[in-house]
This record gives C-alpha cells, sequence and structure tokens, in this order.
C-alpha cells in the first residue's frame, strides 16, 4: 500500500470489485453500437443485438433483458437475457450432471481440454480485449492483458494436472501406508466483477478445471457480453471434445442469482471477487450451510497517478468519485491536482492528488474505486508501516527502497500485512505463479499460481493396512 522515495508515502483509492447495483442511462440511440460497421468485429465472438445470457450445453435465458454501455461514450452497445431463477435450477442440475462425466477424465486428458481452451483464447485474443476494453472501459492493451492472463493460466494448469496429489506419509505401524488423496470438490460457482470480467474467472476455471470441478459462472450484469463471449469461446472446445457444455456453465443475472448460488448446498465451493461489503454478506451465506467460499474482496493499494486510464465503469462510479473528492475537502485535505469530471462524452474524470489528510483520514482508508491519491509524509519506518498495517483491506503493497534491510524488515513479521508485498515495483498487476489475495477485509482467499489448487479440492487422509495384524496408533492395546 506505500511508496516511500524521500520520506513521502502515498495511498490510492484502489478499485474494488464490486459486482452489485449499476447506474445507466437509458438507451438514447435507436441504433446500437453492434450495428454500427466500426463494430462489426463484435458479431467475431458470436454475439448479436440480443444475446442469450445461459449456457447450461445448450443457450437460453428467460429473465429480464439488460442492455449493456460503453462508458466512454455511455453509448448501449447490445442487449443479453439474463437467467431466471428457473434457469438457475436447471443450470445447477445440468452441471452436477456433467461433473460425473467430467471427474471420471484422467487429470492429463483434462489439462488437455484446458490447453485447447487456452489455444482458443489466443485466437480471439485482440477482438476479446477489445470488447474488454468497449465494455468495462479499460484501456485496450490492459483489456488483451487481461485475456492473456487467462491464456497464461490455462498453461499453468496444463502443467499442473500432471502435478496435482498428495504425499505418501511413514506410518508408525508396520505393514501400513498412509497417504493424503486429493478429490475435485464437484461443482465450484464463480461470482466475477466488472472490474476484471475475464482474467478472474480464467483463474478459477482454468485451475477448477483440471482439478475436476465443473464451473458456474456469475459475472457482473455490466460486463454480460464479455460473460457471454467467453464462454462461447469455452463452449466450442468442449463441443469438439465431445464434452456436456454444463461443464463450464454460465448464469448471468443479478443480486437473485449470486444470493442463490451463495445459498446453495450443491454449490460444493463458492469464489466471490467483489466488495467487502457484499462479500461480508455471501460469506455469511455460505458459512450458515457450512460451505466454503473463496474471498477476493476490497482493496486500497498506493501507487503513483497514471495518467494513462480509461473511463471511470459507471455514472454511480463517477458520482462515487465526486463524492470522495468533497469528503476529502471536510476532513482537510486539499486537492492540489483533477478534483473534477471531464467535459466530454463518457465517465472520465481528472487523476486527483490529495495532501493534508491525517493518516487515519476515513477517506483514506475507504475503496472509492477512482483515480485518487492520498499523499501523507511520515517520519520514520516504523510509522509508516503501521500507517500501511492499519488500513482495513490487506490486498496490495509495495515499498520503493535500496536498503537491503528494510526490503526484509517489509517482508517479515512486522512489515507489512498484505497478501501481495512487493518490492521497487507497483503494486498492480501480479504474476500467475504467485497465489493471488489478500488478508483481513480482503477475504484471506487465494486464486491462481503456487498450491493455491487445493482450494478446489477436499483432501482425505488415508491409512492402508496391508499386514495381517491390527495395530492401533499410538501403540494401543486393550488388554
Amino acid at each position: 500500500m506505500w511508496r516511500v522515495p524521500g520520506h513521502l508515502c502515498v495511498r490510492f483509492a484502489g478499485r474494488s470489485k464490486l459486482s452489485g447495483p449499476w447506474s445507466r442511462p437509458a438507451a438514447f440511440m435507436s441504433t446500437l453500437l453492434i450495428h454500427q460497421p466500426q463494430y462489426a468485429w463484435l458479431k467475431e465472438l458470436g454475439l448479436r443485438e440480443e444475446n442469450e445470457g445461459v449456457y447450461n450445453g445448450s443457450w437460453g435465458g428467460r429473465g429480464e433483458v439488460i442492455t449493456t454501455y460503453c462508458p466512454a461514450n455511455n453509448e448501449p452497445i447490445a442487449r443479453v437475457r439474463q437467467a431466471s431463477v428457473a434457469d438457475y435450477e436447471e443450470t445447477v442440475k445440468k452441471a452436477r450432471e456433467a461433473w460425473r462425466i467430467w471427474a471420471d477424465i484422467p487429470a492429463p486428458k483434462r489439462g488437455e481440454v484446458v490447453r485447447q481452451i487456452g489455444d482458443a483464447l489466443r485466437e480471439k485474443i485482440q477482438v476479446l480485449g477489445s470488447l474488454v476494453s468497449l465494455e468495462m472501459g479499460k484501456i485496450l492493451v490492459e483489456g488483451v492483458g487481461e485475456v492473456q492472463e487467462y491464456v497464461d493460466i490455462c498453461d499453468y494448469a496444463v502443467g499442473l494436472s500432471r502435478m496435482i496429489g498428495g504425499p505418501i506419509l511413514p506410518s508408525e505401524r508396520p505393514g501400513h501406508a498412509l497417504i493424503e488423496q486429493w478429490n475435485p470438490v464437484g461443482l465450484v460457482g464463480i461470482i466475477t466483477a466488472f472490474n476484471f470480467p475475464v482474467a478472474v474467472y480464467g483463474w478459477n476455471n482454468a485451475i477448477a478445471m483440471i482439478c475436476g470441478n465443473v464451473c458456474l459462472w456469475k459475472g457482473a450484469p455490466t460486463t454480460s457480453l464479455i460473460s457471454v463471449a467467453v464462454t462461447k469461446i469455452i463452449a466450442k472446445v468442449l463441443e469438439d471434445n465431445k464434452l456436456p457444455g454444463a461443464i463450464c456453465s454460465l448464469t448471468c443475472g443479478g443480486a437473485d442469482i449470486g444470493t442463490a448460488m451463495a445459498k446453495d448446498e450443491r454449490v460444493n465451493l463458492l469464489s466471490f471477487t467483489g466488495s467487502t461489503q457484499v462479500g461480508k454478506q455471501v460469506a455469511l451465506m455460505v458459512q450458515e450451510r457450512f460451505g466454503r467460499s473463496l474471498l477476493e474482496l476490497g482493496g486500497n493499494n498506493a501507487i503513483i497517478a497514471n495518467v494513462l486510464y480509461g473511463p471511470l465503469h459507471t455514472k454511480q462510479a463517477v458520482n462515487m468519485f465526486l463524492g470522495a473528492v468533497e469528503a476529502a475537502k471536510k476532513e482537510g485535505g486539499t486537492v492540489v491536482y483533477g478534483g473534477k469530471v471531464m467535459d466530454r462524452p463518457g465517465n472520465y474524470v481528472e487523476p486527483t492528488i490529495v495532501t493534508g489528510l491525517a493518516h487515519n483520514a476515513s477517506i483514506a482508508h475507504t475503496e472509492t474505486f477512482a483515480p485518487i491519491l492520498y499523499v501523507f509524509k511520515f517520519k520514520n519506518e516504523d510509522e509508516v508501516f503501521a500507517w500501511n498495517n492499519e488500513v482495513k483491506q490487506g490486498l496490495s503493497s509495495s515499498i520503493f527502497t535500496k536498503d537491503l534491510g528494510r526490503i526484509f524488515r517489509w517482508l517479515g513479521p512486522k512489515g507489512s500485512d498484505c497478501g501481495i508485498v512487493n518490492v521497487n515495483i507497483p503494486t498492480s498487476g501480479a504474476e500467475i505463479g504467485g497465489a493471488f489475495g489478500g488478508e483481513k477485509h480482503t477475504g484471506g482467499g487465494r486464486e491462481s499460481g503456487s498450491d493455491a489448487w487445493k482450494q478446489y479440492m477436499r483432501r482425505s487422509t488415508c491409512t492402508i493396512n496391508y499386514s495381517k495384524d491390527l495395530p492401533l496408533a499410538q501403540g494401543i492395546k486393550f488388554q
């Protein structure tokens, strides 16, 4: 959360992973962008004027029809028919039926299917990245980079498919073998947010699949076209391999579908990416049924403001930006740069720098999801480390220093308490080989690399007696 050059500390109002209500103007154009010649490439992804938002081996959807908008100009792109609760019930049943087939396929063979998914994404990387830019609002290179991340995690998962497994442990009893057996949990529900509408699903999907699970995805309503386009690419691979499409199911929808997933005992693991506020509700619903959850919630990371960025995702986000600027002023902050909405089409705001706030100002501890940089001066290392750790979120942090001792103190038990702790690099971005996630109000979940695969499996400790005797552990004998 901190950048430390010349006794200057900065905190950035990090972008959350919220998948909640959104605010859009009514469609004010008679023609959707998908019908305009410059956006003809959308049809390369199989998208149409109205798209079905449910996939479970076949496409459908009986819920409301929503229109998605381009945040760069607030013009309507296309429409998606969302899932009804009945659609959800049907999809869960089909997904669990598909699991009985998928779980029997050897892990390396599952890896081969994931490899093909990665290759199919490679073929569409430019056009799919363009859709991410169009519907989410990222600059194009970041949109393409997000698809590349899914491709990379597919490559990672392919290798992992030949390495997952538990140890053989020494038994204290003669003629006995002690092993750990790892099996798929079954159905993995994946709820993703608008800010990473491809990569977060990819982290979960590729790893869950090679572990032997089937997946049910609910993306953010405001990026429904991306969810549909990605699922169409995956569905084609499953079809070509004569596998049930319900292995990678999709139910586009809102809070009703998300709540159903959280409360459903048939969803063996629920991976939720979103705000801390909504994550608390999800965690309680899952825990109430003694279910398993993987939470990747809010962040509040430090980073130097970069003027190369796209629009905010919605008009609601613009209002949140303005509210944060006013709150910072009320708490004693001074806006030394930016602070205004740009006078142009779309949801563009000025990158903003605020000074003069106390380190514990409430607005500086609030995840606004906007380009606002709060700058603080500190006296010494102990003080700034403590400021880093007083923030409730614990996703990512960074320090810039050439002091070797300071580096290892920053990485040590009294240093940063975040899940991602960097040195001499920004807080954004993460390599797929390391587990991604955070501590405290960020949820504690870990996705992607390292041993994150274990979260998608259940572990059994197995003792096998191959002797003719029946000895007890700890040397116990019944006399």
